[in-house]
């Protein structure tokens, strides 16, 4: 049950919770008995209305409200193929000054906004030799995760890009190559990870169970605004030291810098323990780590497509720019998901991913997300939260709640939506706002 290939989730979602919940990346394991090659074409077809208003926090900006019309179409066909096309367009009602126009300028005001139309596009599966994802990334991580850990692409409110992965496999070697914009000069990174025991001793009866690893990431910094610059690499040992039926345990270890930044590296240690029941699948993951010079793992994160603007903390900088104290830290990552009939399916009764570090000189980071079915599924609510830099001054917090209830036997539904956000605006400035939203949606998903 390896989950060596955690950044290559096909995150196909007929029937959505929340955007930003369904997201969390789940993998199925590479021993479990597969279900039965399905060929037969299934579609969904769901259109959402709802007012939807932006409000300012701190007296900074404008109110501004908007109809806010979603049609969604999906086609999917088995593991292998999948189209989810639809976008959310924001017709003003109120607010915006004699200068707005009838559709909300900021969703389509770059060539990157365009990439919103496609929700998600998948060619291949994961035991296929090349498979190939596009979509809006959240939650994602790049295999080893030290340097790509839960980082969600459209945390920018006004910038919506699609990316997009390609996987493949030749022999002993396994890659993953992300971009977080296809559209743009934005993130662009890769890792390869090689299997010694399968370099030295052919294809072994258990995979990837000793792997090598190299990653580097680099932001060009030219799309959704323009930041400094920032290239990381990353190096990665692992070792799966205990496999059982049920669950796995594995240790690894890494070290990685800054290329052309001397004295800026890091250092880290860690264990994890994946385990799955029929009803069931977890994963858990414990580290402790060292920065200095600046580096630090997981580096672009849930909070990096605000950072790139402005850091958490006091220097008011780009995250490029920030000083960042040396010292250790700690983290600990859980995903969750239960259900109560089975574990296969496009929903869970509960789906849980939750992220924190603790550094020893008093910041805390925290990124956690949480969806739960209720009442025969009719019902859905999800949460989730973002605390980047507590404990210090400049701390940033970000919330956000949804609830769904599906009326008349399923096929309509009523939804509401609601949060904080913040707008970049340039370099060093982000401004402060909330959102709030309201209204019904359709689909034949029952």
């Amino acid at each position: 049950m390896r989950m060596t290939r955690s950044g290559a989730v096909w995150l196909w979602l007929l029937l959505p919770v929340a955007a930003w919940a369904e997201d969390v990346l789940e993998v199925p394991p590479v021993e479990e008995e597969r279900r039965p090659r399905d060929e037969a074409w299934r579609n969904l077809l769901r259109v959402e209305a709802t007012t939807l208003a932006f409000r300012p926090r701190a007296g900074v900006g404008a109110d501004e409200g908007f109809l806010q019309v979603e049609p969604t179409l999906v086609f999917e066909r088995g593991e292998d193929f999948g189209l989810n096309l639809g976008t959310p367009v924001r017709l003003r009602l109120w607010g915006g000054g004699g200068a707005a126009g009838f559709v909300r300028r900021e969703d389509w005001d770059s060539v990157s906004d365009f990439g919103q139309v496609v929700r998600a596009l998948k060619l291949g599966s994961d035991n296929a030799p090349v498979g190939v994802w596009f979509g809006a990334l959240e939650g994602y991580s790049l295999l080893s995760a030290h340097l790509v850990r839960r980082y969600g692409g459209r945390l920018n409110p006004d910038y919506h890009p699609a990316g997009g992965f390609l996987t493949g496999t030749l022999g002993p070697i396994y890659t993953e190559a992300f971009v977080s914009d296809v559209l743009g000069a934005r993130l662009m990174g890769a890792e390869l990870s090689l299997d010694v025991e399968h370099l030295f001793f052919g294809p072994p009866r258990e995979k990837a169970r000793y792997t090598l690893a190299l990653s580097a990431v680099h932001d060009w910094g030219r799309a959704g605004g323009r930041t400094p610059s920032v290239t990381l690499a990353h190096l990665d040992a692992m070792a799966v030291v205990v496999v059982r039926p049920s669950y796995e345990v594995n240790v690894q270890a890494g070290w990685g810098g800054r290329p052309g930044e001397s004295g800026a590296w890091g250092a880290v240690v860690g264990a994890g323990v994946d385990a799955r029941a029929p009803t069931l699948r977890m994963m858990l993951r414990m580290e402790v780590r060292r920065q200095h010079g600046g580096f630090r793992q997981g580096y672009f994160g849930p909070d990096y497509e605000l950072a790139r603007f402005k850091a958490a903390g006091p220097d008011g900088v780009a995250l490029a720019d920030a000083s960042f104290p040396n010292g250790y830290s700690a983290y600990g990552e859980a995903e969750v998901g239960w259900d109560a009939v089975r574990y296969w399916g496009v929903h869970k009764h509960l789906k849980l991913s939750l992220g924190v570090e603790a550094f020893d000189w008093g910041r805390f980071d925290v990124d956690g997300r949480v969806a739960v079915q209720l009442f025969d599924r009719s019902m859905e609510v999800a949460l989730k939260g973002l605390a980047v830099g507590a404990g210090q001054p400049g701390a940033r917090y970000l919330g956000g709640a949804e609830l769904r209830w599906r009326l008349l036997g399923g096929k309509l539904y009523a939804m509401g939506t609601a949060g904080t956000l913040l707008f970049p605006e340039d370099v060093g400035t982000l401004r402060p706002g909330a959102f709030a939203s309201l209204g019904l949606g359709m689909d034949n998903a029952r």
